[in-house]
Protein backbone atom coordinates (compact mmCIF):
# COMPACT_ATOMS: atom_id res chain seq x y z
CA UNK A 1 0.00 0.00 0.00
CA UNK A 2 0.96 3.67 -1.25
CA UNK A 3 -0.26 7.25 0.44
CA UNK A 4 0.25 10.07 -1.78
CA UNK A 5 -1.05 13.15 -2.74
CA UNK A 6 -3.41 13.23 -5.44
CA UNK A 7 -2.94 14.39 -8.56
CA UNK A 8 -5.46 16.15 -11.24
CA UNK A 9 -6.19 12.66 -13.38
CA UNK A 10 -6.89 10.85 -10.19
CA UNK A 11 -9.87 13.36 -8.98
CA UNK A 12 -12.24 10.84 -11.34
CA UNK A 13 -11.54 8.15 -9.19
CA UNK A 14 -11.88 9.58 -6.22
CA UNK A 15 -15.09 11.08 -6.82
CA UNK A 16 -16.04 7.51 -7.81
CA UNK A 17 -14.89 6.54 -4.07
CA UNK A 18 -16.80 9.24 -2.25
CA UNK A 19 -19.90 8.10 -4.12
CA UNK A 20 -20.12 4.53 -3.40
CA UNK A 21 -21.70 4.23 -0.07
CA UNK A 22 -25.61 5.72 1.02
CA UNK A 23 -24.73 8.97 1.90
CA UNK A 24 -22.59 9.76 -0.78
CA UNK A 25 -24.83 8.38 -3.50
CA UNK A 26 -26.96 11.21 -2.48
CA UNK A 27 -24.62 13.96 -2.71
CA UNK A 28 -22.02 13.62 -5.22
CA UNK A 29 -22.27 13.35 -8.98
CA UNK A 30 -19.97 10.58 -10.41
CA UNK A 31 -20.49 10.84 -14.07
CA UNK A 32 -18.31 10.86 -16.97
CA UNK A 33 -17.36 13.91 -17.88
CA UNK A 34 -17.71 14.91 -14.37
CA UNK A 35 -18.65 17.79 -13.09
CA UNK A 36 -16.23 21.18 -13.65
CA UNK A 37 -16.97 21.98 -10.47
CA UNK A 38 -14.96 19.06 -9.00
CA UNK A 39 -11.69 19.68 -11.10
CA UNK A 40 -12.18 23.55 -9.82
CA UNK A 41 -12.10 22.17 -6.37
CA UNK A 42 -9.06 20.29 -6.43
CA UNK A 43 -7.16 22.78 -8.57
CA UNK A 44 -8.09 25.13 -4.44
CA UNK A 45 -7.11 22.51 -2.78
CA UNK A 46 -3.49 21.55 -4.52
CA UNK A 47 -2.59 24.97 -4.44
CA UNK A 48 -2.95 25.52 -0.94
CA UNK A 49 -0.08 23.86 1.39
CA UNK A 50 -2.43 23.72 4.04
CA UNK A 51 -3.94 20.83 2.16
CA UNK A 52 -3.38 17.70 1.27
CA UNK A 53 -5.77 15.54 -0.54
CA UNK A 54 -4.31 12.12 -0.60
CA UNK A 55 -4.77 8.76 -2.62
CA UNK A 56 -3.95 5.36 -1.47
CA UNK A 57 -3.11 2.66 -4.16
CA UNK A 58 -2.55 -1.23 -4.02
CA UNK A 59 0.25 -2.91 -5.11
CA UNK A 60 -1.00 -2.51 -8.69
CA UNK A 61 -1.53 1.25 -8.55
CA UNK A 62 -5.30 1.23 -8.35
CA UNK A 63 -6.51 3.85 -6.14
CA UNK A 64 -8.20 2.34 -3.55
CA UNK A 65 -8.42 5.13 -0.98
CA UNK A 66 -8.97 8.44 -0.07
CA UNK A 67 -8.74 11.05 2.42
CA UNK A 68 -8.41 14.66 3.11
CA UNK A 69 -5.95 16.24 5.51
CA UNK A 70 -6.03 20.17 6.64
CA UNK A 71 -4.04 21.68 9.07
CA UNK A 72 -5.78 24.91 10.31
CA UNK A 73 -4.36 27.80 12.15
CA UNK A 74 -5.60 28.64 15.39
CA UNK A 75 -5.06 31.36 18.05
CA UNK A 76 -6.29 29.25 21.03
CA UNK A 77 -4.12 26.33 22.40
CA UNK A 78 -1.07 29.25 22.47
CA UNK A 79 -1.39 29.39 18.56
CA UNK A 80 -1.79 26.03 18.44
CA UNK A 81 -2.32 24.19 14.36
CA UNK A 82 -5.14 21.29 14.15
CA UNK A 83 -5.11 18.86 11.73
CA UNK A 84 -8.65 17.50 10.20
CA UNK A 85 -8.63 14.67 8.22
CA UNK A 86 -12.13 14.52 6.45
CA UNK A 87 -13.76 12.64 3.51
CA UNK A 88 -11.98 9.19 4.89
CA UNK A 89 -12.94 6.29 2.00
CA UNK A 90 -12.02 3.06 1.10
CA UNK A 91 -13.26 1.56 -2.18
CA UNK A 92 -16.09 -0.51 -0.96
CA UNK A 93 -14.36 -4.13 -2.41
CA UNK A 94 -11.39 -2.99 -0.03
CA UNK A 95 -13.09 -2.83 3.13
CA UNK A 96 -12.11 -4.84 5.78
CA UNK A 97 -8.84 -5.13 5.11
CA UNK A 98 -7.33 -2.46 7.76
CA UNK A 99 -6.78 0.03 5.16
CA UNK A 100 -8.21 2.48 7.16
CA UNK A 101 -6.54 1.71 10.53
CA UNK A 102 -3.43 2.53 7.50
CA UNK A 103 -4.87 5.73 6.40
CA UNK A 104 -4.91 7.27 10.03
CA UNK A 105 -2.06 5.88 11.35
CA UNK A 106 -0.16 7.27 8.52
CA UNK A 107 -2.39 10.66 9.13
CA UNK A 108 -1.43 10.78 12.96
CA UNK A 109 2.32 10.63 11.94
CA UNK A 110 1.65 13.33 9.31
CA UNK A 111 -0.14 15.56 11.74
CA UNK A 112 2.80 15.18 14.32
CA UNK A 113 5.60 15.96 11.48
CA UNK A 114 3.59 19.46 11.25
CA UNK A 115 3.90 19.86 14.84
CA UNK A 116 -0.07 19.83 14.98
CA UNK A 117 -1.42 19.67 18.54
CA UNK A 118 -4.85 17.48 17.54
CA UNK A 119 -6.02 15.37 14.94
CA UNK A 120 -9.96 15.93 14.54
CA UNK A 121 -12.70 14.90 12.57
CA UNK A 122 -16.16 14.46 11.42
CA UNK A 123 -18.55 12.14 10.99
CA UNK A 124 -22.19 11.72 10.10
CA UNK A 125 -24.62 9.69 12.82
CA UNK A 126 -25.75 8.06 10.47
CA UNK A 127 -22.50 6.23 10.17
CA UNK A 128 -22.39 4.17 13.60
CA UNK A 129 -19.48 1.55 12.28
CA UNK A 130 -17.57 4.53 11.27
CA UNK A 131 -17.88 6.05 14.76
CA UNK A 132 -17.08 3.10 16.34
CA UNK A 133 -13.49 2.66 14.17
CA UNK A 134 -12.97 6.17 15.11
CA UNK A 135 -13.15 5.69 18.55
CA UNK A 136 -11.06 2.33 18.38
CA UNK A 137 -8.61 4.17 17.40
CA UNK A 138 -8.97 6.61 20.39
CA UNK A 139 -10.48 9.38 18.86
CA UNK A 140 -13.49 10.74 21.76
CA UNK A 141 -16.31 11.99 20.89
CA UNK A 142 -15.74 15.55 23.12
CA UNK A 143 -18.23 17.75 21.28
CA UNK A 144 -21.00 18.36 19.63
CA UNK A 145 -20.74 19.25 16.39
CA UNK A 146 -23.34 21.14 13.95
CA UNK A 147 -23.70 22.37 10.94
CA UNK A 148 -25.89 24.81 8.48
CA UNK A 149 -26.62 23.57 5.04
CA UNK A 150 -27.08 26.20 2.31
Amino acid sequence: MKIRRAIEKDVPEIIKIISDDKLGEKREHFTNPLPKSYLEAFKIIAADNNQELMVVEDENSEIIGTFQLSFIQYLNYCGGLRAQIEVVQVRKDKRGLGIGKQIFQWAIERSKEKNAIILQLTSDKKRPKAIKFYESLGFKASHEGMKLHF
